[in-house]
């Protein structure tokens, strides 16, 4: 497929890193020659120096053959302008990037009226995952499948834990909750176990279970926390606003500590409930008056990886029981992982996964296309939701007599509010949803593309 990504920022180098590895013709349209050469040279792909929303620009990256556009530069404006001009001169689906609350609120006119395809925020879809660690603070990682029906949880198994040296075919045995392990990360390596697999301790396992079985998870498993009624902000960001949002709506309190004067009005006057300091949040003292002690949680959304993760290890070592940091450099993580910050979130991760969605859908023509995709393993695996159609092979096979690849799982089935973790005498039918997890090597964009 032709695609054309306008702006080489983070986003647009990740999502063109992403696509080009999937095999995809990707032509990148930035105005800075330097980021465009470091581009080709990282993802050997076609580069065009120019304003991806004038038309000769378009024209000569390929427009009238491309067949999907994405805007992804740091201005919402520029991001329609494109998709707008895009769509004037071709038939092309277009993305656009838009991380202004105040367009977050007409994405429906913007997709209708506008013609864009898709719309993604990775500021929103960052507090949004986010407020949905904080519910269940005992996982490092929840991504949800058929509705919310389904979810893979990361959970790192700690010292003295009864899943420490036991193969996953005791699973069950130890812990009474029906639940299978999809994906096992170990001294950065993913691993898509078998039963035969043994756990070991400090492993950070990717467990998929029926929604309504977490709490129970949890707790056979002794990893019960007490619920997060305090959360302490640092950073203004617009991440920080859509998570104070979410947060106080869910009736938790949250404080913000942001150095600029202006954006705490702005904050103030948006979040009249919440609590804005103003102040340097990379500082101990300031931390200490503001309450640290009696947080719940902590989560750093400043515009620095570095910032972020000392911060978050400063938090970890005054004991707050959940620390998120913010970090779209990955080779910090295991450093800070050792010495105790164990939940992350990466913004590019997450609109990556967005957008390489909608991709594989469209490159899907039999009926069987990608429902749901989440990155996992640090990206390392992936996790697709597919609905089994009529032109699903393998319909009423067991799963035992089903000839898969290699590094695949069928991790859940899902029949109308029928969760099925799946053993070797279950099959597909028609409407299923099925949940596959496989290396991220492994492109795959059809349910029948699993089969050997």
């Amino acid at each position: 497929m032709k695609i054309i990504i306008v702006g080489d920022g983070k986003i647009g180098f990740a999502l063109t890193e992403r696509l080009a590895k999937d095999g995809h013709d990707v032509v990148v349209i930035d105005r800075d020659p330097r980021v465009l050469e470091e581009c080709q040279q990282a993802a050997d792909v076609m580069a065009i120096q120019g304003n991806g929303a004038s038309m000769d620009v378009l024209k000569e990256a390929g427009i009238a053959n491309a067949e999907l556009l994405i805007a992804a530069t740091s201005s919402d404006e520029i991001n329609i302008l494109c998709c707008i001009m895009a769509g004037k001169l071709s038939k092309v689906h277009t993305i656009a990037r838009v991380r202004s609350p105040e367009y977050s609120k007409q994405l429906n006119f913007l997709k209708d009226e506008m013609g864009l395809s898709m719309t993604f925020s990775p500021e929103f879809e960052t507090a949004m995952e986010i407020s949905t660690l904080l519910q269940f603070p005992s996982f490092l990682k929840r991504d949800r499948f058929a509705n919310g029906r389904v979810e893979i949880v990361e959970i790192k198994i700690p010292k003295g834990s009864v899943l420490c040296d036991q193969p996953l075919s005791k699973l069950y045995e130890l812990i009474k909750v029906r639940v299978l392990v999809c994906a096992v990360e170990r001294d950065n390596t993913a691993y898509i176990p078998s039963g035969s697999f043994t756990l070991h301790e400090n492993d950070n396992i990717y467990v998929t279970a029926g929604s309504k079985y977490l709490t129970q998870l949890i707790k056979n498993l002794g990893l019960m926390r007490e619920r997060i009624k305090q959360v302490m902000i640092i950073g203004g960001s617009r991440s920080a606003f859509y998570l104070a949002s979410q947060l106080i709506g869910a009736g938790v309190g949250v404080t913000i500590i942001e150095q600029s004067t202006e954006r705490c009005n702005e904050l103030a006057a948006l979040l009249p409930k919440a609590n804005v300091i103003e102040g340097d949040g990379s500082r101990r003292n300031v931390l200490d008056e503001e309450g640290i002690s009696t947080a719940d949680a902590l989560v750093t959304l400043t515009n620095l990886d570095e910032e972020n993760l000392i911060i978050a290890l400063s938090a970890v070592q005054k004991g707050v029981p959940k620390v998120i940091a913010k970090v779209n450099r990955t080779e910090y993580i295991d450093t800070f992982r050792n010495l105790g910050v164990d939940t992350f979130i990466n913004p590019k991760q997450l609109s990556c996964a967005r957008v390489v969605r909608y991709v594989r859908a469209m490159g899907n023509t039999s009926g069987g296309s990608v429902q749901a995709l989440h990155y996992i393993v640090g990206g390392r695996a992936e996790a697709l939701e597919f609905v089994v159609s009529r032109s699903t092979r393998n319909r009423g096979v067991p799963l035992a007599d089903m000839q898969i690849r290699d590094n695949i799982l069928i991790a859940s089935i899902s029949r109308g509010s029928h969760t099925i973790i799946p053993s070797g005498i279950d099959s597909f039918n028609i409407g299923d949803t099925v949940v596959v997890v496989t290396l991220a090597e492994n492109v795959i964009l059809d349910l029948n593309e699993i089969f050997a």
